[in-house]
């Protein structure tokens, strides 16, 4: 094996996790509100797609600024990659330091419930169906990972299941949780405290707090200790 492939892994600082929330320019809050007077809601959302994909510093400020118009509640420092997008923002309540990456798309519902702590980081490409969601503080949210809010009951058996009732369930996310790549959360599942969750499981039961679950479908595997190698989401 050559030198190259040999090398051990590296130990750094994590970024988003230990960084002080910034604080917003002194004028958004302002603009926040003409652009919630001017526009409206719906105005608000095709002024979104002008500023959804681009990468300047422009597009990044409209992108938190009409975030913030949006949303029930929304602190400081928030970040929003582009192609982030988002349905019924108005139920969401967004904590301080919290960053969401390219792509991302958070479902709400215009009677639901969307509660993000604080110093969340949520990674490019996730779903979060965010109908009945509440993600507590410092979770690390991977690239790719998803949450299923809801499934059809398919009942009765006679019409098309796509068309038969949807029942909404809670999804809960404890504080301190790493959800690895790609991984898929099931309706009416709490991830505990502390948690990891293992890249590409696929959750269907409660997780324990501060264990470590993966598989499909996800297993419990051991307790998290002070001397835990595993890697954490940034």
């Amino acid at each position: 094996m050559s030198a190259d492939f040999a090398r051990a892994a590296r130990v750094v600082a994590a970024v988003h996790g230990r960084q002080e929330t910034p604080a917003d320019p002194g004028y958004q809050a302002g603009l926040a509100d003409e652009l919630r007077q001017t526009y409206g809601q719906a105005g608000l959302i095709e002024l979104y797609g002008r500023f959804s994909a681009g990468d300047g510093f422009i597009d990044a400020l409209m992108r938190k600024t009409i975030w913030q118009s949006l949303a029930r509640r929304c602190g400081a420092g928030l970040k929003v990659g582009s192609g982030a997008c988002f349905k019924h923002a108005e139920t969401f309540e967004i904590g301080d330091g919290v960053f969401i990456g390219a792509q991302a798309y958070i479902q709400g519902r215009y009677d639901g419930t969307c509660i993000i702590g604080n110093n969340v980081w949520i990674g490019p490409q996730a779903f979060l169906d965010a109908r009945d969601l509440v993600m507590e503080d410092y979770v690390g949210w991977g690239p790719g990972a998803k949450i299923l809010g809801s499934s059809h009951t398919g009942i009765p058996i006679d019409v098309p299941i796509v068309r038969t009732d949807l029942e909404i369930k809670p999804v809960r996310i404890g504080a301190w949780a790493d959800i690895g790549t790609n991984v898929t959360i099931l309706p009416g599942v709490t991830i505990g405290k502390g948690a990891i969750v293992g890249a590409g499981a696929v959750v269907v039961s409660d997780v324990e707090p501060f264990s470590v679950v993966a598989g499909v479908p996800a297993k419990f595997l051991r307790w998290r200790t002070d001397t835990d190698p595993t890697p954490a989401t940034p």
